[in-house]
């Protein structure tokens, strides 16, 4: 079987659990190398998984893995990390924008510290990761940027309620934009991807809805299948798109949907800044 991935080098932010977990798996399977940065070093009482069991479970399916904890918003830190990344497997050929923080409070309502913390996390960690990477994505065969955040819409149903958050997951948006008009010539591709329904995740279990909002969501799987497609696509050609996992994937062949259902059988839940299924 082909496994485009093999020998390839991953460097994740955030892939302790949840979707960047599943990317890292779906990778491992090829056979690629993980560098993942956390700050999940040790247990967390209401969230599973660490760096380190993240590394063993990508160790077991195929790969091999380098656990870093640390903090994306330290420039510092991410930079070190990047250089251990290089320094074990010898290059990066693949970033992974994962890390992310939700705050789904109104303006009023939102503390100045929490829409700092989003802000430095989504946007800024993002701009910080990506810019480590890229002088070692410039000499990869494939490299491309994955940053996992929505298309950008300007109706007004995206705009009230939550804009701390918007401004900080567009903010990713642009940035995986930018990147791609800014390395088009270097041939690295930049592109964005958003599933069109929740995903079965601690932030849904937590802040979106708990059991119910669980029952109508997908696997992390269904995120990582569509990560994978792109990221095995020509990074000359497939570059500059705001994506929606479920389109990667119908246009990969793949039309049940229903397979990757958290509980087979339920009406999937619309994500934010998604119209419709």
């Amino acid at each position: 079987m082909s496994a485009p991935l093999n020998g390839k080098t991953l460097f994740i932010s955030g892939a302790s659990r949840g979707i960047g977990l599943a990317i890292a798996l779906r990778a491992a399977r090829d056979g690629a190398n993980v560098a993942l940065i956390a700050k999940t070093g040790e247990p967390h009482p209401k969230l599973e998984g660490t760096v380190y069991t993240a590394a063993q479970d990508i160790e077991a399916a195929g790969g091999q893995a380098l656990p870093i904890v640390g903090d994306i918003r330290d420039e510092a830190q991410v930079e070190a990390a990047v250089a251990q990344a290089v320094e074990r497997f010898g290059g990066i050929d693949i970033c992974v924008n994962n890390a992310s923080a939700i705050n789904l409070s109104g303006t009023e309502d939102l503390p100045v510290k929490r829409y700092d913390l989003m802000q430095s996390i989504n946007a800024r960690g993002t701009f910080v990761v990506s810019r480590a990477c890229i002088p070692h994505l410039r000499d990869a065969g494939n490299p491309h940027i994955l940053t996992l955040s929505p298309p950008i819409s300007l109706e007004p149903e995206w705009l009230k309620g939550h804009i701390g958050y918007t401004v900080a997951k567009y903010g990713m948006s642009l940035l995986a934009l930018g990147f791609a008009e800014e390395l088009r010539d270097a041939g690295i591709a930049s592109n964005a991807l958003w599933p069109r329904t929740l995903i079965a995740t601690a932030a849904v279990q937590n802040l979106l809805g708990g059991d119910e909002a669980m029952k109508r969501s997908r696997k992390p799987e269904l995120y990582a299948d569509a990560a994978y497609a792109v990221l095995t696509k020509p990074s000359r050609e497939y570059t500059g798109q705001t994506l929606l996992c479920e389109d990667v994937l119908r246009a990969e062949g793949i039309e049940d949907m229903d397979q990757y259902g958290y509980f087979p059988g339920e009406e999937p839940m619309v994500d934010l800044y998604v119209d419709h299924v």
